[in-house]
């Protein structure tokens, strides 16, 4: 393997390596969940970040006592060009989380409040 080929070998890992992270608090909602059609939805380019993983919330359809620490939710990294993102549930009823205009920031770590 020559030099330039490992480069781009680590840029490409490193691009794949990255993650959006959200921390979310709830107020005073008694139970929730999160349904994996949650996405970061990029402004301008409309390209939607998956949801990877939770923690200190039930994936739908099972339910969350809402213990007031909150939760958070691990996404695919957003593109390099992106500055603003939506964070959308999209459900097939009403009540999704959302979160419209975020500003991108440096660390890729944010916190919410729904």
């Amino acid at each position: 393997m020559t030099e330039t080929e490992e480069v781009t070998e680590v840029k490409i890992l490193q691009s794949e390596e990255r993650q959006t992270i959200v921390h979310c608090s709830c107020g005073h909602d008694y139970a929730y969940r999160i349904w994996p059609s949650t996405f970061l939805i990029e402004h301008g380019t409309g390209k939607r970040a998956g949801l990877i993983t939770a923690f200190n919330i039930s994936l739908a359809p099972q339910w969350t006592l809402n213990d007031g620490k909150g939760f958070t939710l691990i996404f695919e990294g957003l593109s390099k060009e992106c500055s603003v993102f939506d964070l959308k549930e999209i459900i097939p009823e009403p009540g999704g989380f959302e979160v419209l205009t975020i500003p991108r920031n440096n660390s890729d770590v944010y916190t919410v409040t729904f």
